[in-house]
């Protein structure tokens, strides 16, 4: 049977020759022979020369989806077998626990297909069309491929309109408790995968998560606190002492104060806790968000060491950083000092910002820089001094010169100088292709702030 082909207009930037998956429908000249929706199609040049296979969607701007370099493929329970199997080896190799993302999408050569693993549960999610259209067989290559206790589908997506198609959530396969145990880095916690964001839970900043480890102990000398010989003329190791020469007794003497703002599930939050911070501030605007980080708290053994705020960011660090200027001026020479004093005016010495998507679409930019730079600039604020301020940025449109173009700016106002530790994009478990700019969406930096 022969296969239709989609032949593309000679003026046209060569971004499938350069591996990008997708091809918009202004790109293209006509179709030869006939195709339903979903259907695979050959793509090639103006002059003929093949390019890709994919799968075809009149209905989309983004009219097809590259899944093979090779024209004699079929999208069926083998062809997710061969896939599924491959996404398995590179997480084998790459990424230490087994609860992760087990599909990216187009990274992994399957646009439009998201898969998660959650203890023994896989969610899936469909995005489009043509993985819509091979529902059947993308479960049957998972269960080959994974032998999960059950798949629960959470194509509940707004993107799915973009394909001409409904909102869905369910089990597909087994049985699939709603609250599933993960481990990440070592550490337990829960993922609702029926309510919870996007599929449950992100993955896509476990090692940067783990990239703050080194910033969670070495805080001890500011509080006074130094090793020496025990007082009391104990033989061995050097003990903690205070300014007083008095023995420390609490275990994390050198570790941090952290703030983690936009905290959902916590995560943040327990590796700071398992790297010795001191103590935590875990903060987000939903009562659910901070009951399921409270469990998770408690789960791994933390809960002397945190404290929960329900709270919109903005308002705390910006009530916090007012209540900062507020006690300046309240030690200025000349001040009156009868106005009571707020609870605001903390500082930490790790400030942690993980903001959902400001910018979901390229006209919301602007307005996502002043959230960015208003969310920096406040935070910039409550560093103490030498410390770190944690930031991140999960919208695609702002570009990574942009984000960092905006956080300098909020130095500036903030009147800060920044040095910048480190600098990472998602994990391993989201491999990026080369040419697919979309793929590059987070941005994670550490910096070391000190005032100007």
């Amino acid at each position: 049977m022969s296969r239709a082909t989609i032949i593309l207009q000679k003026a046209r930037k060569k971004r499938t020759e350069q591996g990008h998956p997708w091809v918009f429908a202004s790109e293209i000249d006509r179709m030869e022979g006939e195709a339903a929706g979903g259907d695979l199609v050959n793509v090639t040049t103006a002059q003929g020369k093949y390019l890709g296979t994919g799968y075809w969607n009149p209905k989309s701007q983004i009219t097809v989806r590259i899944v093979s370099y090779k024209p004699d493929i079929e999208m069926d329970e083998s062809f997710f077998v061969m896939r599924f199997r491959e996404c398995a080896a590179h997480r084998a190799r790459f990424v230490n626990d087994s609860d992760c993302r087990l599909v990216y999408g187009e990274a992994d050569f399957l646009p439009g297909l998201v898969v998660d693993r959650f203890g023994g549960v896989l969610v899936v999610q469909l995005l489009t069309l043509g993985m819509d259209a091979r529902r059947d067989s993308i479960v049957k290559a998972l269960v080959q491929v994974f032998q999960p206790a059950g798949i629960y589908e959470r194509s509940d997506v707004g993107v799915r309109a973009l394909e001409g198609l409904e909102e869905r959530k369910g089990e597909l396969y087994g049985q699939c408790p709603r609250i599933v145990e993960i481990e990440e880095n070592g550490l337990k916690m829960e993922v609702d995968i029926v309510e919870g964001q996007k599929t449950g839970y992100f993955f896509d900043q476990r090692e940067n998560r783990a990239a703050t480890a080194p910033l969670m102990t070495g805080w001890g000398a500011r509080s006074g606190i130094a090793l020496g010989p025990d007082p009391e003329g104990g033989a061995g190791d050097l003990v903690p002492l205070n300014a007083n020469g008095k023995v420390v007794t609490f275990p994390y003497w050198d570790g941090a104060t952290v703030l983690e703002c936009f905290a959902h599930t916590g995560s943040f939050t327990l590796h700071a806790c398992k790297y010795g911070a001191k103590k935590v501030t875990c903060l987000d605007v939903s009562d659910h968000a901070i009951e399921t980080a409270r469990r998770n708290v408690e789960r791994n053994g933390f809960s002397d060491r945190v404290e929960f705020v329900v709270a919109d960011a903005f308002d705390y660090l910006r009530s916090q950083a007012k209540g900062l200027d507020d006690r300046k001026m309240r030690a200025a020479v000349g001040v009156d000092t009868s106005k009571k004093l707020t609870d605001a005016g903390r500082t930490w010495d790790v400030v942690i910002l993980d903001p959902p998507a400001f910018a979901k679409t390229k006209g919301a930019v602007a307005g996502a820089c002043r959230g960015y730079k208003d969310i920096n600039l406040q935070g910039l604020k409550l560093v103490n001094e030498g410390g770190y301020l944690v930031t991140a940025s999960c919208s695609y449109h702002m570009a990574p010169d942009l984000f960092l173009e905006t956080i300098a700016e909020a130095a500036v106002d903030a009147g800060k100088a920044l040095r910048l530790i480190e600098w990472r994009a998602a994990g391993k478990d989201h491999p990026q292709i080369l040419g697919v700019k979309e793929g590059h969406y987070l941005k994670f930096a550490i910096f070391e702030v000190r005032s100007k």
